[in-house]
């Protein structure tokens, strides 16, 4: 269960020589429950491109798929769940998450619209104890390499309401990050897709930025 802190320590000395191979993947979280989570296809292969360029690190060009009950899992340090529709996610499957991010993983969740009831359903699952709380915008999460003082960037609009990042806190650590009302992986898809802004673009990329970076050195 320890094995992703030894990941990550990994990740950060090969990231430190130019000339070394990939050495870390991250992944997409594939679930139950008949929603999309292939959603925003071009968004993942993106955010790393953009990581490896201004975070200066060695992150391999594609995601991986892993199954929210493998045992996989653990060989990512960083998973991302994004969709518009139903999560159902099963006692085993609940239980395995809650392991790997005990062990030190972190989940990205971003809401694709439609996704918020689903999978704040599905995560009490998976932290009976805990509650989504709103993360104040000093928290670190905002002040990576790009500062956010006004919290999360909003990408597109549905309902009017503001942008906000939630997150799940596990014995002082936030484990989970949930992006909510502002599209973050729209943002990253191509630019052809949504015809966004290139400004609304680089704000996206730079706030996924900051979560990775923020996942790796918490």
């Amino acid at each position: 269960m320890k094995l992703v802190r030894y990941i990550v320590l990994g990740f950060f000395l090969f990231s430190s020589f130019s000339f070394a191979p990939p050495s870390l993947k991250i992944a997409r979280l594939k679930y139950n429950g008949g929603g999309d989570w292939y959603a925003n296809k071009t968004s993942l292969p993106n955010l790393i491109s953009f990581c490896n360029k201004q975070l200066d690190v060695n992150l391999a060009n594609e995601e991986d798929i892993v199954d929210v009950g493998s045992s996989d899992i653990f060989s990512y340090p960083f998973i991302h769940l994004t969709g518009h529709g139903n999560i159902v996610f099963s006692e085993q499957e609940a239980k395995n998450l809650r392991s790997y991010l005990i062990a030190g993983g972190f989940l990205h969740a971003d809401d694709n619209y439609g996704l918020d009831k689903f999978f704040r359903r599905e995560m009490k699952k998976v932290f009976p104890e805990l509650n989504f709380v709103e993360i104040p915008f000093s928290h670190p999460i905002y002040h990576q390499k790009f500062n956010f003082s006004s919290g999360l960037p909003k990408v597109h609009e549905h309902d009017n309401k503001p942008p906000q990042g939630f997150g799940l806190i596990y014995e002082g650590k936030l484990v989970c990050f949930y992006t909510y009302e502002c599209d973050l992986g729209n943002g990253w898809e191509d630019a052809e897709i949504y015809n966004d802004p290139e400004a609304t673009r680089q704000k996206a990329l730079q706030m996924g930025a900051n979560i990775l970076q923020y996942a790796f050195t918490r």
